[in-house]
Formats: C-alpha cells, sequence, structure tokens
C-alpha cells in the first residue's frame, strides 16, 4: 500500500475542513456558525504544519489566521445576520455563509500549504504576502467549492427539502429581490436562491 505524499495529504485535510466549514456554514444561530468556521481553520492549519513537520503554536497560529481572513469573516458575518429576518432569512444566510466559509477555507489553506511546502513556519511569514495569497485564492474557492457542491448533489441520492407552495413563491422571490437591491445579496447569491426556490415548487 503507498504512503500519500505530504501534497496529497494536504489536499484532503484542506477539503475535508473545506466540506466541514461549508457544513458549519448553515448553522441556523447566527453568528455560531462563524466561531464554528474560525475554529476548523484552526484546526485545519495545525494539521497541515503536522504534515509539514512544522511546530504549530497556538496563540501566533490564531492571531495570523484572524489577520488573513478578517475581511472575508466579516462580510461573511454580515449574512450570517440574516438569518435572523424573518421568512426565509435562514435559507438565505445558511448558503451565502455556507458558500464563504468554504471559499475562505480553502484560500486560507492553499495558501498556508504554499508557505509550508516552501519551508515556511508560522514565525517567518511574510503577512502581506500571505493575504494576498489568500485574497487569490479564495476568489478561486468560490467556484470550486460551487463545484464540489454541485458534484456532490448530483452524485446523492438523498431527498430535496419540502416544495414551496405556489401561493408563497411570488413573496419569497420579492424579498429575494428586496434583499439583492439592499446588497444583502450578490447577483450570483440571488440567481442561486431563486433557482433553488423554483426547483422546490411542487410538480
Amino acid at each position: 500500500m503507498s504512503i500519500s505524499s505530504p501534497e496529497e495529504h494536504a489536499e484532503t485535510i484542506i477539503r475535508n475542513h473545506v466540506v466541514m466549514s461549508m457544513g458549519a456554514g448553515i448553522i441556523p444561530i447566527m453568528l455560531v456558525d462563524i466561531v464554528a468556521v474560525t475554529a476548523l481553520q484552526v484546526d485545519m492549519v495545525r494539521q497541515l504544519c503536522k504534515v509539514y513537520d512544522v511546530d504549530f503554536e497556538e496563540t501566533r497560529g490564531k492571531a495570523l489566521i484572524t489577520s488573513i481572513t478578517a475581511s472575508t469573516i466579516a462580510r461573511a458575518g454580515a449574512r450570517s445576520l440574516v438569518k435572523a429576518l424573518p421568512g426565509i432569512g435562514w435559507m438565505i444566510g445558511g448558503v451565502a455563509v455556507s458558500l464563504f466559509a468554504g471559499a475562505s477555507t480553502y484560500g486560507l489553506g492553499k495558501a498556508f500549504q504554499k508557505h509550508l511546502a516552501a519551508g515556511g513556519n508560522l514565525f517567518n511569514i511574510d503577512t502581506s504576502a500571505l493575504k494576498q495569497s489568500y485574497r487569490d485564492l479564495f476568489e478561486k474557492g468560490k467556484e470550486i467549492v460551487v463545484d464540489w457542491k454541485q458534484k456532490e448533489e448530483h452524485d446523492s441520492d438523498g431527498g430535496s427539502a419540502d416544495p414551496v407552495p405556489p401561493s408563497d413563491l411570488s413573496d419569497r422571490l420579492r424579498e429575494l429581490a428586496s434583499w439583492k437591491e439592499q446588497g444583502i445579496l450578490t447577483d450570483d447569491e440571488f440567481q442561486r436562491l431563486k433557482k433553488a426556490l423554483l426547483e422546490q415548487l411542487p410538480v
């Protein structure tokens, strides 16, 4: 039985934590989801350090992760607050935070993997360079997590959500449109959620 390379092991760690982060993002309690995602990201970096035989110092690691992901976590936090809104706030907030969380964890994991694989550690990091790497990889991560999610849904035989009665659909669509106009949802998030609602119409 062949032993996986450090790169393969790291890729597995990153993917597993991306999936777990996306799951944490749909926790229905606002902001608890963000705390869970941050904890998962700390654990991911801890495991990546172990793969590359680098000492993980808890305080230093958490400070770096917080510094690097601060702007993204703030944006995810704003989306988490949507869960408190009446109607389908939990659904919109959950989907938005889930995708943000997955992309953030992917970007963070890949940025740290690149640094550690090059012989770096937690004390010789060029924070500015790592932040830029994270931002670039976060954008790539948005596409990747959507692709992974679509493949997972395609391969899954599980049941779908309860149908939305036609009488409720117009109200929910107006609610989505209103939140898009207010900037709570991006155009892509609006289209994705609108599609999800239409697919729940009873046949």
